[in-house]
C-alpha cells in the first residue's frame, strides 16, 4: 500500500483532519520522555475522535497487519510509546472528554486522552479528586477536557505536562500519594477497551464489589498497550480534605528515615505523602526551583537526608492534634529539626519533587529509574546502590516514596556498557529483596532486556501465552515488554 492509499483508508476512518502522513508528522508525536528509546519514524499518526473510530482502525489494522501504538500525552519514561517504524500512532489527544460523574456513587467516566490535571480541576468543585499523583511525568488521559454538560473541575496536579489517565491505566501509575490512596489499579474499577480485531468490550463497571468470571480490568491495567487500545476509563473518585500540612524533616541517616515510616505509618495518622530526597537530589530540585526552604545551616550541615511528609484531615484541630503526634515521633526518631512549611513554600517544594525527572535531566542523567521493594528493605536498597555504583564507576543519587517502597534513582554513568552491567546488578538486587524492576514507570523499551534476563522463565511463558490470545500477530504495541524481536 503506498502512502496516498494510506492517507486516504486512515481519512476514511478518522476524517481528513485527523491523519498525518510521514514526512508530515508533528515531531511530539514521536516521542515518549524515555533517554534511550530508539527513535522510528512511522507511516502515519491518527487521532481517532470515538471507540467507532478506534474500533474500525483496529479492523482495517489487523487486516493489512499493521502494528498500532497507543498514545496518550507522551509523559512516559519507559519507551512504551515510542513509534514503530512501518506502524500507525494512535493519539487519543481528541479522545479527551469526561463523560459522566455519578456524584452520589463517587465514580466519575473519562475518555483516555484527559489528563490528570484537567480531571481534578473538574471535580475541584464537587470536594472530589482521582488522588493518584504521579506528577508532571504520568500517563495521560488525553487533551484538554471537555466540561460540558457538567462544567467540572479538579485539584491541579502541577507541572507543565500531565500525564493521561489512559497512559495512567497503560503503566499502572503510582506516585506519591500511593502510601495512603495506593496506585492507578485501586482506583481504575472498569474499562471499555478495543481488541485487536476490532472487538469492542467492557469489563467491571461503577460498582465497588464484583466476583464475576476473570477479572480483565486487572489484567489490562499494567499492559502497557500491548492486550487491547482502553477507550473508556471508569475512576473511584476520592473526597478532598480542606485541611492540609506539608512537614520537612531533616535526618543526619538514611537510616532514620526508613526506621521512623514504618512508625508514622501505623501510628494510624494516613499521611497523603512520606517522600525522602538526599542531599544531592535536594540541592538540584530546590536549585533549579530557585526555592529557600529555611533549613538553619548548623541543621543543613548534619543532614544527609530529608523526610517530606504531608498530612491532610477534615478540620483544623485534626490536622494540629496529627502535626503535634507526628513532630513527638520524629523528635523520638532522632531528627535534627521539624519545619511545617507556609502554603508557597510547601506547594513549591512539592512541584520541585515532581520535577526532579527534569533536574535529573538537566544535570545529564543517563538513566531514570524506579525500582521497589518492600519499604523495610529500602535502606538496603540504597546501600547496595552506593557500593554498585563505587563498582562501576558511576554515581547514582535519588529520592522516592519511602512510605511504599518504590526508589527513584538517577544513574549518571556514560559508558553504556558499564551503565547496563550497573543497573543489571541493581534490579538484581532489588528483585532479590522481593521487589520489582519498575513501580510505575514501567517496562516499555528500556527495561525489557533485564526484564526478560532476571523474571522467571516460566512467568514470562505465561504471559506470552496470554498476549497471544489478544493479540496473535503482535500489532499492539510491538517490540517491548515481552517481544523481544529485534525492531524493524
Amino acid at each position: 500500500m503506498d502512502d496516498d492509499e494510506l492517507r486516504d483508508a486512515l481519512r476514511e476512518i478518522v476524517g481528513p483532519s485527523a491523519v498525518a502522513v510521514a514526512p508530515d508528522l508533528n515531531p511530539d508525536d514521536l516521542h515518549d520522555e524515555s533517554l534511550h528509546a530508539p527513535t522510528a519514524t512511522p507511516r502515519a499518526v491518527v487521532h481517532p475522535g470515538s471507540t467507532a473510530e478506534v474500533a474500525a482502525l483496529c479492523a482495517w489494522a489487523s487486516a493489512h497487519a499493521v502494528p498500532l501504538t497507543a498514545r496518550g500525552s507522551g509523559t512516559g519514561l519507559s519507551g512504551g510509546a515510542s513509534p514503530v517504524r512501518g506502524g500507525i500512532v494512535v493519539s487519543f489527544s481528541r479522545m479527551n472528554r469526561l463523560l459522566r460523574l455519578e456524584l452520589d456513587d463517587h465514580v466519575a467516566v473519562v475518555q483516555p486522552g484527559i489528563t490528570l490535571r484537567e480531571l481534578n480541576e473538574a471535580l475541584r468543585p464537587h470536594a472530589l479528586r482521582y488522588p493518584v499523583h504521579p506528577g508532571e511525568l504520568s500517563g495521560s488521559l488525553g487533551g484538554n477536557v471537555n466540561l460540558r454538560p457538567h462544567a467540572l473541575r479538579y485539584p491541579v496536579h502541577p507541572g507543565e505536562l500531565s500525564g493521561s489517565l489512559g497512559g495512567n491505566v497503560n503503566t499502572n501509575a503510582g506516585g506519591m500519594r500511593a502510601v495512603r490512596h495506593g496506585v492507578t489499579r485501586h482506583h481504575v474499577i472498569g474499562l471499555e477497551a478495543v481488541l485487536v480485531d476490532g472487538t469492542v468490550v467492557r469489563t467491571g463497571g461503577p460498582v465497588v464489589k464484583l466476583s464475576s468470571g476473570y477479572d480483565l480490568t486487572q489484567l489490562l491495567i499494567g499492559s502497557e498497550g500491548t492486550l487491547a487500545l482502553v477507550t473508556e476509563v471508569t475512576l473511584r473518585l476520592s473526597p478532598t480534605f480542606a485541611h492540609s500540612a506539608t512537614v520537612l524533616v531533616p535526618f543526619a541517616t538514611l537510616e532514620e528515615v526508613t526506621r521512623v515510616v514504618p512508625s508514622i505509618i501505623a501510628s494510624g495518622l494516613e499521611p497523603s505523602m512520606t517522600e525522602y530526597i538526599d542531599l544531592v537530589t535536594m540541592r538540584a530540585i530546590t536549585d533549579a526551583a530557585s526555592l529557600e526552604l529555611g533549613v538553619s545551616a548548623d541543621v543543613a550541615a548534619a543532614t544527609t537526608a530529608y523526610l517530606v511528609v504531608v498530612l491532610e484531615t477534615r478540620t483544623g484541630a485534626q490536622l494540629e492534634r496529627d502535626l503535634e503526634d507526628l513532630a513527638q515521633m520524629l523528635e523520638d526518631a532522632g531528627a535534627l529539626d521539624t519545619y511545617v512549611l507556609a502554603g508557597g513554600v510547601a506547594r513549591r517544594l512539592i512541584e520541585a519533587r515532581e520535577r526532579m525527572f527534569w533536574a535529573a535531566k538537566a544535570a545529564g542523567a543517563n538513566d531514570i529509574v524506579d525500582i521497589v521493594v518492600p519499604r523495610s528493605k529500602v535502606v538496603d536498597l540504597l546501600g547496595a546502590a552506593t557500593r554498585l555504583a563505587r563498582e562501576h564507576g558511576a554515581i547514582v543519587t535519588g529520592c522516592g516514596h519511602v512510605g511504599d517502597g518504590n526508589v527513584h534513582l538517577s544513574v549518571f554513568q556514560g559508558d553504556d556498557e558499564r551503565r547496563r552491567a550497573l543497573l543489571h546488578d541493581l534490579f538484581a538486587y532489588g528483585l532479590s529483596l522481593g521487589g520489582a524492576i519498575s513501580g510505575e514507570h514501567g517496562i516499555g523499551r528500556d527495561k525489557q532486556e533485564p526484564y526478560l534476563a532476571l523474571s522467571d522463565p516460566a512467568l514470562i511463558d505465561l504471559q506470552r501465552r496470554i498476549k497471544a490470545v489478544f493479540d496473535p500477530a503482535h500489532l499492539l504495541n510491538p517490540y517491548r515488554l515481552l517481544d523481544d524481536r529485534p525492531a524493524p
